[in-house]
């Protein structure tokens, strides 16, 4: 997956002693002391969800994380927001919540889907460029539990301690699958003793890679650590990328699913963007008949591979058409199979506009009109500079944290060699050599706990991690038939970041902190 980008989002009256108190100094040189310490730094405020009014106090600090030996590895910052003026704290539901990448901070789900207040950004534009506005955000989670944000290991403020990472031969410590998901157990585990949380319902919210993170999480959390959680809700899943894979599948040949789970996704943007002939009203109905063509007509004709007739590649083809908007000549060059970025770079190509690839409601104009692919995501080039600027500002004086002259990193370039993609599955010896697929750990840790809800979120317009390819990997979860009830769905008209369009993140407020209400006690 060359291509990929993914951006891959209360106490009562006083929080508890926290290690060394007040505003910290950080550093972006790695720290040599094996006395290193935490640093934080407190603030309070108010936010008004849906009407009603919560006051909360914040801390922006990190946690220190350590090796077998005790000594100090990695410097994890996080912000975590505890509503104020709860009878009993040690009781509120308590969420964790990540980006994926791998690579990427939190500053997306913590500025645009759950913090108290978010980055105001067009709709499905570009956004202007600065001053940027922020506002009370109306739809943060924090009426349902408290919230922690996390930066992966390296991102944001987080870094290594002790050596240079990212040079020649030396990678983070934590830059791999297993060991990413090693670094966020013991981070949420030393959280929860600083805090005194053990006793709440606990969650997990990871979006794109972070789901995966949260697979192999639950399973590190619950079957090392003894820490049962509520639930996880996985927003814009991937937990097997052989299936949900629309970037490059033509590297894969022979596995033709990813094409098929893609192909929904083709055809809500082309409704989108009027490009459906005939174009059906509704958006629901139109999917379900190309769901049923996916996994039928469509991929009756990929297994067929060389031995389809050239009659019944023409009728896919212009089945395909009638679906996309794309027109079926294309569609018969292509062996009836286009990869995502193909798909982006021709639907609007009368007009030399490529849809986005992390949102394909945003589109911008093709960088090179002659190119077999897009060359950019306009989705991305359409938020992240609001984005970044806005928790620059708002980390830095709203929060009070003081990083001195180290530069918060939203993302960090780790696709590729530099991330370790072996993965150790339960019940495996060492780990495997193979694209990762978590979908074993998820399974294992609803197995080990039945008690585990898990809550699936995904929009229609996402060709990162298409809706239809999340579905297929729950619906084949390794479970007893007794526990799929424990999965719940719900899909979005937008994309990736399905808060960025307004209706859709009070739409995803609602669902999760609904989830949260359902879970809570002991049911």
């Amino acid at each position: 997956m060359k291509r990929i980008v993914m951006i891959v989002a209360a106490l009562a009256l006083s929080l508890p002693a926290l290690p060394a108190c007040g505003a910290g100094q950080a550093h972006d040189a790695p720290a040599a002391s094996s006395q290193v310490q935490p640093v934080t730094s407190k603030t309070s405020g108010a936010v008004t969800v849906e009407g009603h009014r919560i006051n909360y106090d914040a801390v922006a600090g990190t946690i220190i994380l350590r090796n077998k030996k005790n000594q100090p590895t990695e410097s994890l910052f996080y912000v975590a927001y505890f509503k104020r003026g709860v009878n009993n704290p040690g009781e509120r539901p308590v969420t964790f919540l990540y980006n994926g990448g791998p690579g990427s901070s939190s500053v997306w789900l913590h500025m645009g889907a759950f913090g108290p207040q978010r980055v105001s950004t067009a709709d499905h534009t570009h956004t202007a460029p600065a001053p940027y506005r922020m506002v009370n955000n109306d739809y943060s989670l924090l009426d349902a539990s408290d919230l922690v944000f996390i930066d992966a290991p390296s991102t944001g403020f987080s870094r290594n301690i002790g050596k240079k990472e990212g040079g020649a031969g030396k990678p983070g410590k934590y830059w791999g699958v297993d060991a990413d998901g090693h670094a966020f157990a013991q981070f949420i585990t030393r959280f929860l003793s600083t805090y005194n949380r053990w006793n709440s319902p606990k969650y997990l919210f990871g979006e794109s890679y972070g789901t995966m993170r949260s697979a192999v999480l639950a399973r590190y959390l619950e079957m090392e650590d003894n820490v049962d959680l509520n639930g996880v809700i996985l927003l814009s899943q991937t937990l097997n990328y052989d299936i949900s894979n629309a970037d490059d599948p033509q590297e894969n040949p022979g596995m033709d699913l990813s094409y098929e789970l893609a192909l929904p996704t083709y055809a809500a943007t082309a409704w989108y963007h009027h490009k459906v002939p005939n174009q059906p009203k509704e958006l629901g109905p139109f999917l379900k008949q190309v769901e049923h063509f996916a996994l039928h007509g469509y991929a009756d004709a990929l297994n067929a591979g060389t031995t389809l007739s050239m009659q019944d590649k023409q009728q896919v083809a212009k089945q395909l058409h009638q679906y996309t908007g794309v027109p079926a000549a294309f569609w018969m060059k292509a062996d009836l199979r286009a990869n995502g970025g193909e798909f982006e770079k021709n639907l609007l190509a009368d007009s030399d506009e490529t849809t986005g690839r992390l949102d394909t409601r945003f589109a911008g104009p093709t960088m090179d009109p002659l190119s077999q692919e897009s060359q950019y995501d306009p989705q991305s080039a359409a938020i992240s500079s609001a984005y970044v600027s806005a928790f620059n500002s708002y980390v830095r004086h709203t929060l009070d944290f003081k990083p001195g002259y180290m530069q918060y990193r939203p993302e960090i370039a780790l696709w590729g060699d530099k991330w370790d993609w072996q993965h150790q599955p339960p019940g495996a010896s060492t780990p495997l050599p193979m694209a990762p697929n978590v979908m074993p750990d998820l399974a294992a840790a609803m197995k080990y706990n039945p008690k585990l809800k898990v809550q699936l979120e995904s929009g229609y317009f996402d060709l990162a991690t298409p809706f239809y390819a999340a579905v297929h990997a729950m619906q084949h979860l390794p479970i007893p038939q007794s526990l799929a009830g424990n999965i719940s769905y719900h899909f979005y008209e937008s994309g990736h970041m399905v808060y960025v369009h307004l209706p859709a993140l009070k739409k995803l407020h609602d669902n999760v902190a609904a989830f949260i209400h359902s879970t809570e006690g002991s049911k």
